[in-house]
C-alpha cells in the first residue's frame, strides 16, 4: 500500500486527480491510500505527520499557501517523498527544481491522464516497487490476483473465500485448504490469526482484546492461544514499515 496526499484548492481538480490515481491503482493491482486537502494550510498543519506520505501532488496556485511554500515545508521534514506539481503553468519550474519535484502535470491538457500515468510509473520505478500476482482457479473462473489487493481469506465449510479489493470488495471462492494457501503465500506478509482466517498484514489496523480489526472495519476473532503470536507479528510488521 502506498500513501498519497493531494493538495488542491480547486475541488473539481482535486476529485478528478483522486479518481485518476485510484483508477491507475486498480488497473495495476496497487492499493493507494489517498488523503485529500483543499488548502495548503490544512496540509502543512500536519507537521511531522507529512512523513506518512510517499507521493504528494500539489497545486502551485493556491490562495492561502502556494504549492512552492508547501513543498519547502515538506522538505524540512521529509526528503524522501516524491513531489508532483499539478499546475496550469510551468513558470515556477526553476523553484520546483529547488525542492526536487519529480514532475509537473499541466491541468486541462488533453494528455493529462497519460502524463499522470507516466508520472506514477516513473515514481514506482524509482521506488523499486514490485507488484506480486498469483493466479487461482476459483469456482468463478481462473483469475490473476494482485496479492496487495487480497485483504484476507476465510475458510468456511470446506471452501475458501478470498476477499479482494477491486472497484468494490469482491469475494471469490475455491475448494482448497487454508493450510495449502498459507504455504503458498508464506513469503508475502500473510498471517494465520485463526484456524479459519489468513490475513494480509498490510491491512491489519489493530490487534487488541483477542480481536483483529482490518482497515475496512472487518473484525476477526483471535483465539487466546494465538493472541501473543499475532500481536508480536503485527508489532514487528508495523515497525518494519
Amino acid at each position: 500500500m502506498i500513501k498519497i496526499a493531494i493538495c488542491d484548492s480547486e475541488i473539481n481538480d482535486l476529485n478528478e486527480l483522486k479518481e485518476l490515481i485510484s483508477g491507475f491503482g486498480l488497473n495495476k493491482g496497487i492499493v493507494f491510500e489517498i488523503d485529500t486537502f483543499s488548502s495548503g494550510g490544512k496540509f502543512i498543519s500536519l507537521g511531522i505527520g507529512m512523513l506518512q506520505y510517499s507521493i504528494i501532488f500539489l497545486d502551485i496556485n493556491m490562495d492561502e499557501v502556494d504549492g512552492i511554500m508547501i513543498a519547502k515545508k515538506i522538505r524540512e521534514v521529509n526528503r524522501e517523498a516524491f513531489i508532483v506539481f499539478v499546475t496550469a503553468s510551468v513558470k515556477y519550474a526553476l523553484e520546483g527544481y529547488k525542492v526536487d519535484a519529480i514532475r509537473y502535470l499541466l491541468k486541462g491538457g488533453k494528455n493529462f491522464e497519460s502524463s499522470m500515468d507516466e508520472c506514477i510509473n516513473a515514481i514506482l520505478k524509482k521506488m523499486k516497487y514490485t507488484i506480486v500476482t498469483k493466479t487461482f482457479i476459483f469456482n468463478e473462473g481462473a483469475k490473476e490476483i494482485a496479492l496487495e489487493r487480497l485483504l484476507y481469506i476465510e475458510s468456511r465449510l470446506h471452501k475458501l473465500e478470498f476477499h479482494v479489493m477491486e472497484d468494490k470488495m469482491e469475494v471469490y471462492t475455491i475448494y482448497d485448504t487454508l493450510n495449502n494457501i498459507e504455504a503458498a503465500l508464506q513469503d508475502n506478509d500473510f498471517i494465520r490469526i485463526h484456524q479459519s482466517y489468513l490475513v494480509n498484514l498490510k491491512y491489519l489496523m489493530s490487534v487488541d482484546r483477542y480481536q483483529a480489526v482490518l482497515t475496512d472495519g472487518t473484525a476477526l476473532v483471535i483465539p487466546k492461544a494465538r493472541y501473543t503470536y499475532v500481536k508480536d507479528k503485527y508489532t514487528a510488521f508495523r515497525r518494519k514499515i
